[in-house]
């Protein structure tokens, strides 16, 4: 299991998708406080506000980035061969999931981390860190980048299954595209006529991921947002086991 986990893990490394879209990523992070530097002066601003503001705007890096990287990682894959090879070698079914549910669900991690926490430290090297009223610097950074971890993984147990179902890069991109930029709004317009569905979007990971960066939470509020991904992130990633699990490899 080890040597797989490593396996996946250096295919990640190698994979020219993840590399690509890292540095596209990277790149914007950096421009954009340098950019406001330049534009509005050293007094503009400081990089705590500025990592706010990444936050928000690392709603669809988080959704959607990580679907180009789940067509490329995991459905690719079947259609090169891959999948066929590595269950030839002996491996069973859950062992080759787990370790590419792992490998991708870092990957995921990785490059949704990347915007705020570039962003965050670029903008403080150039307008200086600034407070935050009624709370340590230090917990909140903490806070935030627990929790967008827990909710990159949850969206990641989301694209792997689409990527199980449909293993082709283009369907899966495709498909995960059009399901993250709609399914949000659709279960919202739900909930404001059907009491059920306003029940299961308050209960949502798409609802919940736009709290993550409020200052002062309750101890109530902060279990949700800690459960509901974590809860998330088991029951699809269970599903796409049954889903490999039954699926032809050719």
């Amino acid at each position: 299991m080890g040597n797989l986990i490593r396996s996946e893990l250096f295919k990640l490394r190698k994979d020219r998708s993840f590399w690509v879209l890292s540095w596209i990523i990277l790149a914007y992070a950096l421009f954009v406080p340098i950019f406001q530097f330049f534009d509005n002066g050293p007094q503009y601003s400081t990089g705590i506000k500025i990592y706010l503001n990444a936050l928000a705007g690392n709603n669809y890096i988080t959704k959607l980035v990580p679907c180009i990287l789940a067509g490329f990682f995991i459905s690719s894959e079947y259609s090169i061969g891959t999948m066929k090879s590595m269950a030839s070698t002996g491996s069973s079914r859950e062992r080759i999931y787990v370790a590419k549910f792992i490998a991708f669900t870092i990957g995921a991690v990785l490059l949704s981390l990347l915007y705020p926490v570039m962003n965050g430290v670029t903008a403080s090297l150039l307008f200086g860190f600034g407070d935050i009223p009624q709370i340590t610097e230090i917990n909140f950074l903490v806070q935030t980048i627990s929790l967008l971890i827990l909710y990159a993984a949850a969206f990641a147990s989301i694209m792997a299954l689409f990527a199980f179902i449909l293993t082709d890069s283009g369907k899966t991109i495709g498909l995960s595209f059009l399901f993250f930029l709609l399914f949000d709004s659709i279960l919202q317009a739900l909930s404001a006529r059907f009491s059920i569905f306003e029940t299961v979007y308050d209960y949502s990971v798409f609802k919940l991921f736009m709290d993550i960066s409020k200052v002062n939470l309750e101890s109530g509020e902060l279990l949700k947002l800690i459960l509901v991904p974590i809860l998330t992130c088991i029951g699809f990633g269970i599903l796409g086991y049954l889903v490999f699990r039954r699926k032809e490899i050719k």
